[in-house]
């Protein structure tokens, strides 16, 4: 069980303590099934927390369950559901930056050999790369309209990896894929943006405007250069 469900265990364990006295927390006799019940609740929750690595102090977490009767306690619900929720994302933010050290050793070759691919992309004759560091060469330009941010578009596409391995194709789908142009990778986004309707493009994403340190699935690595044939068929709206 994950941080991420630190809310609804607290809530639990409010529901199970939230009527009992300080005193009656240092004396409680497992007496009954309800006793019992109220027990495993609290020990099944704490050891779900710990093995998460998040520490809590029983006795302000107690206090806080009382308090939460009171009408003036330290913090309100909205206020503490934000509290955990700041704290979750600060910790998974400090975890993936820490992964994404440790990804730089673990795939030095791997980023080594993708810096070099799109260093010699970039010297190809046709190749144009924009501020992001985005490749793009023309197959073929269309004559529609262009797509904006907001649009949605239907497009056919081959994806593949610098060594050759392909990870994804409309094309071998026999379907074309409609999406919103701004809910894609950035790379993406911003080159659909460069092409009017009826437009092919073949495309190098570095990992930066593509899936970054954390890569994506079991076929793409971290810091993975993706390269794209791509054909906008159509803005759908």
């Amino acid at each position: 069980m994950k941080i991420r469900n630190l809310i609804a265990l607290t809530a639990v364990a409010a529901f199970m303590l939230g009527s009992c006295s300080k005193s009656a927390l240092k004396n409680a006799k497992l007496s009954t099934r309800e006793d019992s019940l109220s027990y495993a609740f609290g020990i099944v929750n704490y050891n779900a927390l710990a093995s998460d690595s998040l520490e809590l102090d029983p006795v302000i977490v107690a206090k806080a369950m009382l308090d939460g009767k009171a009408e003036s306690p330290l913090m309100d619900d909205d206020a503490a559901r934000s509290f955990i929720m700041k704290y979750i994302n600060e910790r998974e933010m400090a975890k993936a930056e820490k992964q994404a050290e440790a990804n730089k050793t673990i795939y030095k070759d791997h980023i080594a050999a993708n810096e070099a691919y799109l260093a010699g992309n970039k010297a190809k004759a046709g190749v144009t790369t924009t501020e992001s560091g985005l490749q793009y060469e023309v197959i073929k330009m269309g004559t529609g309209p262009k797509p904006s941010a907001e649009s949605t578009v239907k497009v056919h596409y081959v994806g593949t990896l610098i060594d050759g391995t392909e990870f994804d194709s409309s094309v071998k789908r026999g379907e074309p894929a409609q999406f919103p142009v701004s809910g894609v990778i950035a790379g993406w986004t911003e080159v659909l943006q460069l092409m009017p309707v009826g437009s092919k493009f073949r495309i190098a994403l570095p990992e930066s405007i593509a899936y970054g340190s954390n890569g994506a699935g079991d076929i793409i690595k971290p810091y993975s250069t993706l390269l794209f044939e791509v054909e906008l068929l159509e803005i759908v709206q």
